[in-house]
């Protein structure tokens, strides 16, 4: 018997998870998919192109506040929960809505969905969003480069336009970038990775993704997004963790999946974090994963013209996503202004406007900074105006992209460049090396057999 069900996704995890499970399952017929977390993102649909032969019309995406709704209305009797960064409390709240109407709540595991490549692949992962991914990414690309290696970054998907035309998404240069119509989120993922000559793959159909990047690299890194699994099967598993959030690697799902099955632990800021945080994430690591390999490592922040911050009213603008579905206050950028001894951090919420506004009311943990939130051209337009509105001497941008090439700023501004430093100089090197040596010698093809 044909069993109705939802997704509920947050375009990205749930698409996968579609895609390699449910496509061409006849078991299943999937009747929606739900949207949280990321603005705007319902009232699409996922195309027939990408759907396949048992969807010819697609598959409506709708927002999750309308989940009971649907399964009642097609009796759904499975909903399958297919996004990442969601606390334990959160999870099980829409477990028990759901099983309250009756269906049942699944989670897939993170090895189920997982594709296997023909070429070692490194994952960089980490148990909550914000943790420090992306530097840490760069940074293992110049170690496998300067180890003869040819690399290439694959990316967690953050499918938020024309998903036909997201299918296979590659990128190398900043009119990659505007071909693909990328918002302010993606361009904050791709374009320090562009800077720094690497070429990134990203999109929605990611078994097509994989073959077109096996044709362009001997070895890929995957980067991952929030604290999700990786799509493809890791040869070595990295995982960051975050003392200022210590002990949210065990109630975060699925962050705490990383944690289990890291095979390297980066605790990450280790500079800026209290020695008891520290610690705790320490022995939570060892005590649930024994066999991992525990490193240290810092954030090295630095300032073009940090001079112009000191005894300035400074407006600190954030990476978005860490602050509002990663939980914290603030980021570097707050880090950076303290450091370089600003009089004042101007707090934006007077002056915020239109979806900003409503950014602070959905997360009213954040600090006196203002998340970079860009998911569409409105939100852009309401971010720019936000920052023009906002009484200070000095805009400090701690987005990973030059904002500045986006929006009309109206106020002096510097940017905020953060990237990894290990605690003790060059563990991390010194641990991947040899690993990456055994990928390469079990990859070579066997000699005949006499």
């Amino acid at each position: 018997m044909i069993k109705q069900t939802i997704i509920m996704g947050a375009a990205g995890r749930d698409f996968h998870n579609f895609n390699v499970y449910f496509r061409d399952n006849p078991d299943y017929r999937v009747v929606a998919f739900t949207a949280t977390q990321i603005p705007g993102i319902e009232g699409r649909c996922y195309p027939p192109g990408l759907a396949g032969k048992l969807y010819p019309e697609g598959i409506p995406i709708i927002a999750e506040t309308e989940l009971v709704s649907v399964i009642r209305g097609h009796k759904v009797e499975l909903a399958v929960l297919s996004y990442s960064d969601i606390s334990y409390p959160e999870l099980m709240h829409k477990a028990s809505v759901v099983t309250a109407e009756q269906a049942d709540f699944m989670l897939l595991s993170a090895r189920r969905t997982m594709l296997k490549s023909t070429i070692p692949v490194i994952s960089v992962c980490a148990v909550r969003t914000g943790c420090g991914k992306s530097p840490t990414t760069r940074k293992i690309y110049d170690i496998l480069t300067s180890m003869g290696k040819k690399p290439v970054v694959v990316r967690h998907p953050m499918a938020y336009g024309d998903l036909t035309r997201q299918a296979v998404q590659r990128f190398s240069s900043y009119d990659d970038l505007n071909r693909h119509r990328c918002t302010i989120e993606e361009r904050e993922e791709y374009e320090l990775l562009i800077d720094h000559d690497i070429t990134v793959f990203a999109g929605v159909d990611y078994q097509k993704i994989l073959e077109e990047a096996e044709k362009e690299a001997d070895i890929i890194i995957w980067d991952g997004g929030n604290n999700d699994t990786p799509f493809f099967a890791p040869d070595i598993h990295i995982v960051l963790f975050d003392p200022h959030r210590a002990g949210h690697e065990r109630f975060y799902y699925p962050g705490e999946v990383n944690m289990i099955m890291a095979d390297i632990a980066i605790i990450a800021k280790v500079g800026t974090a209290d020695q008891g945080q520290i610690e705790l994430v320490r022995q939570n690591i060892a005590r649930h994963n024994p066999g991992a390999t525990i490193i240290l490592a810092d954030t090295e922040v630095t300032i073009t013209r940090g001079d112009r911050i000191k005894n300035r009213k400074v407006l600190v603008v954030e990476d978005g996503p860490t602050l509002t579905h990663g939980g914290m206050s603030h980021g570097a950028g707050m880090v950076a202004a303290r450091l370089y001894k600003a009089a004042e951090v101007v707090n934006p919420r007077p002056y915020a406007v239109g979806t900003i506004e409503d950014t602070y009311r959905n997360y009213p943990h954040i600090g006196p900074v203002l998340p970079a939130m860009g998911y569409s051209s409105s939100q852009i337009q309401d971010l720019e105006r936000t920052i023009n509105n906002t009484v200070c001497d000095l805009v400090l941008f701690a987005t990973p992209i030059r904002l500045d090439r986006l929006l009309s700023i109206t106020r002096p501004a510097v940017r905020v460049y953060y990237n990894y430093a290990d605690r003790s100089d060059g563990e991390l090197e010194t641990m991947l090396r040899p690993l990456v040596d055994r990928l390469a010698v079990s990859s070579l093809p066997r000699p005949l057999q006499p």
